[in-house]
């Protein structure tokens, strides 16, 4: 399952500083309340690309702390204590708790981890792994939170030349202006 900030001309970064400053408008209580009971209520693995990884370190990794809003320090808790994998050819280690790392052949590496019993793994952000995983088709899901921004460019969700077709399973929208969609890869037959 793929867990994507989307805009709604279809960026997922901008490749820009950390490249998801645009979320911040359409974030709101309701949405990260709604985030940490329901999108991501089945999640026991969170799956990042070596970029995403070591952001997500860097900010999650000292947290809580003073600072840290309510749920700032409830996504902080469950993101230091979830298992975390990172894709990449060039880490060999990851200092983050809970974390491997894993490269080479991303097909058979998840192919055997979603033939373990568990919940569900959610790739976060990391638009280059999501790419390359959606084109081996070990993409199964998206979650996406649309927000009311155009971007004009950036790196899109969907690798060039993408043909899937989709089932929605669930939408809502916030009062913010931000829209959660859930999609399921349609089944051939």
């Amino acid at each position: 399952m793929a867990l994507e900030h989307v805009t709604l001309d279809g960026y997922v970064s901008s490749r820009r500083n950390l490249g998801f400053e645009w979320t911040w408008r359409a974030y709101s209580e309701e949405l990260a309340a709604y985030g940490d009971e329901h999108i991501r209520a089945d999640v026991d693995t969170a799956v990042y690309g070596r970029e995403t990884y070591l952001g997500m370190y860097e900010f999650w990794g000292g947290r809580p702390n003073a600072e840290s809003n309510e749920h700032e320090r409830a996504h902080a808790d469950w993101v230091n204590a979830v298992d975390k994998i990172v894709c990449s050819n060039t880490l060999t280690t990851a200092d983050w708790n809970n974390t491997r790392v894993i490269g080479g052949d991303l097909a058979a590496e998840f192919g055997r981890l979603k033939a373990q019993p568990g919940g569900t793994m959610s790739v976060y952000a990391s638009p280059t792994l999501v790419h390359s995983l959606i084109e081996l088709g070990l993409i199964d899901e998206f979650r996406l939170i649309v927000h009311p921004v155009v971007i004009g460019s950036g790196t899109s969700l969907f690798p060039d030349k993408s043909e899937l077709t989709l089932d929605l399973l669930e939408s809502k929208a916030f009062a913010s202006g931000a829209v959660y969609t859930r999609y399921r890869i349609a089944q051939e037959g």
